[in-house]
């Protein structure tokens, strides 16, 4: 082969460029407008292929760096072990540990050991600015930040899943350490593409709720592939009581009155009428509900029964007796930090107002998320609302009691959540309530998940 050939990176591919116009070149590459190319993520694989054929590698753009830690604490033990087996295991792969034992600090470690250009991703903006703020202090040096108005491009940067793609098409050969925190997100098909555009050899994915293999199948991608397997996992029973907060979890069951369950069994009945005569859960399995959706952009009884859905749930969520053992809870922990959980706004809003007390929702902007968040870390505020957006990346370890009143089913909902009370602060016990409606379809959701429980 002639020497002038060569391997560039453009636009989140792998291209080949100066071969014969014969040549044949192996998987993964495909022969696409006249070139040969690929997805950037095979960069690792290709690295022997190369040489074996004297291929000039033009791909890399990352720099070597000289950090040093700005941080006095050690790493606890299965930091180190966590670490060490990502190491060898050619810094490829995931680590699963609980929420608030401390992943972010293995990340920094690792930042530290490969000394080169990284790139980090998260799922909100929250967690980039946390990202920056821990980035900066832990290595006193200047990062970049890529998102909306703000493109700032430096060998270590963080960006969102949402923003990653544009800044990975551009720049995606500038990094040779990708981290994605709350890797859990990175399937979905949209974001995943953005580890398939970098040609990044080490990859370290970080997550407390490693998504099932059901939800890596279909158009989702599957971790393995992106990042490489699980290399080190620590379950969060192993933890308690040392770097982890004691916990203890309690179901308080309450009924409907009897106007709510009167409306509750009429709307139920709507909404499962239909679902049962369109035979959507055996047709369609775990998607049903996605196809409720798309049928009811059209058709009207659809439409009916899945805003009968919406209101089941709003009558669980906000019925009478759960919002008078919410007002008991409240006076009962008045001297802890306390924060409550909801699936909806409105909701949201309405206890806001009620009791006085911030709500933080998706609607809230930055700086008052952050005046908020300040403001009960320093105690100034005692309790929070919040509809979803807390569930993950969030410190907020004076927090000790938490108050589910709604959510989903879901186990990784369910940890995360519970993550929010288990940084541990002295030596105070965390406390989980979820307030259950009798004879409905929330005790029946919830008995479904399989989670660790300390109830009593």
């Amino acid at each position: 082969m002639r020497m002038k050939a060569s391997l560039f990176f453009l636009g989140g591919t792998l291209v080949l460029q100066g071969v014969p116009d014969s040549f044949e070149a192996p998987p993964p590459f495909q022969f696409v407008h006249n070139r040969w190319c690929c997805e950037a993520y095979h960069y690792p694989a290709l690295l022997s292929w190369l040489k074996e054929n004297k291929i000039r590698n033009q791909v890399p753009r990352w720099q070597r760096l000289k950090l040093s830690l700005h941080d006095p604490r050690e790493p606890h033990d299965y930091q180190l072990e966590a670490l060490a087996t990502w190491l060898e295991a050619d810094k490829r792969g995931s680590v699963v540990i609980p929420t608030g034992a401390g992943k972010t600090f293995i990340a920094l470690h690792a930042i530290k050991h490969v000394n080169a250009s990284t790139l980090v991703l998260v799922p909100t903006v929250s967690l980039l600015y946390q990202w920056y703020v821990v980035l900066t202090n832990m290595f006193q040096t200047e990062i970049g930040v890529y998102y909306h108005a703000e493109k700032r491009v430096l060998p270590i940067t963080v960006t969102t899943y949402h923003s990653a793609g544009d800044m990975i098409a551009e720049h995606g050969n500038e990094f040779r350490l990708l981290i994605c925190d709350e890797v859990h997100h990175l399937p979905a098909k949209t974001w995943g593409e953005a580890a398939l555009m970098t040609p990044a050899p080490y990859r370290l994915g970080l997550t407390a709720t490693y998504p099932e293999d059901s939800e890596q199948t279909g158009e989702r991608w599957r971790l393995d592939d992106l990042l490489g397997p699980i290399v080190y996992t620590k379950r969060m029973e192993s933890l308690l009581g040392q770097q982890l907060a004691d916990y203890r979890t309690q179901r308080i069951r309450i009924n409907l009155t009897e106007k709510e369950r009167e409306e509750y069994d009429a709307t139920y009945a709507i909404y499962t009428s239909y679902i049962r005569e369109q035979r959507l859960r055996s047709s369609h399995g775990p998607h049903w509900l996605q196809e409720l959706f798309r049928l009811s952009a059209y058709d009207p009884r659809a439409r009916q029964a899945l805003l009968a859905r919406q209101r089941i749930w709003e009558i669980i969520e906000g019925c009478q007796e759960k919002l008078s053992m919410l007002e008991q809870l409240l006076r009962e922990y008045a001297q802890e930090r306390i924060l409550i959980f909801t699936e909806s706004n409105t909701l949201a809003y309405n206890l806001s107002r009620q009791y006085l007390i911030p709500a933080i929702t998706h609607e809230t902007g930055v700086a008052e998320r952050k005046h908020i968040l300040e403001s009960f870390q320093a105690g100034r505020y005692r309790a929070l609302v919040t509809a979803k957006v807390l569930n993950e990346g969030v410190d907020l370890p004076e927090a000790k009691i938490a108050i589910i009143l709604g959510g989903s089913s879901s186990k990784r909902e369910y940890i995360q959540r519970l993550g929010r009370i288990l940084r541990k602060q002295e030596l105070k016990q965390a406390v989980l309530f979820e307030i259950l409606a009798r004879k409905t379809i929330e005790e029946s959701k919830v008995q479904r998940r399989h989670v660790p429980k300390k109830d009593c």
